[in-house]
């Protein structure tokens, strides 16, 4: 990947919905060598798929929880069972294996306290073998970017 691919992927991260000829006039390419780079893109998986960006809130989905788990062991069937429920689950948005205390940190949305309290207690400990859960719900956000740095 070179530096003109990485513009065009700037370009649709922050306008996805952009036609080619916007494309590649905002990458300085004809369109034809423009839409063979995306294609390429596309075809080779590092541009996975498209997608709007929709505010939680005005969805209903009013809690953003962060929610840091410890499992009680590390072997095979444990790590797989838990990333394979996890994974089955609508309201986990983002779930990342962790270095340090945490073994995975999930970005979780529900539309209540309430519903986050049943989510925890009828979803996500009934995988097992889950130590702790440690909640922060947040209340805000500073920054929400979804365009990768220029390299």
């Amino acid at each position: 990947m070179d530096t003109k691919d990485r513009q065009i992927i700037r370009a649709l991260q922050a306008d996805g919905r952009m036609t080619n000829q916007e494309l590649s006039e905002k990458v300085n390419l004809s369109p034809s060598p423009s839409l063979r780079r995306l294609r390429n893109l596309e075809k080779e998986g590092i541009i996975k798929g498209y997608s709007a960006r929709v505010d939680p809130r005005a969805y209903g989905l009013a809690v953003t929880a962060f929610v840091s788990i410890r499992l009680t062991r590390h072997d095979e069937d444990t790590i797989n069972t838990f990333e394979g429920q996890v994974a089955r689950m609508e309201e986990v948005l983002d779930c990342h294996v962790m270095t340090g205390q945490t073994d995975y940190l999930m970005r979780v949305v529900v539309q209540s306290l309430e519903h986050y309290e049943d989510f925890v207690r009828s979803r996500l400990q009934r995988i097992g073998n889950i130590a702790s859960i440690d909640t922060s719900f947040a209340y805000g956000v500073v920054k929400e970017a979804s365009v990768f740095p220029m390299l």
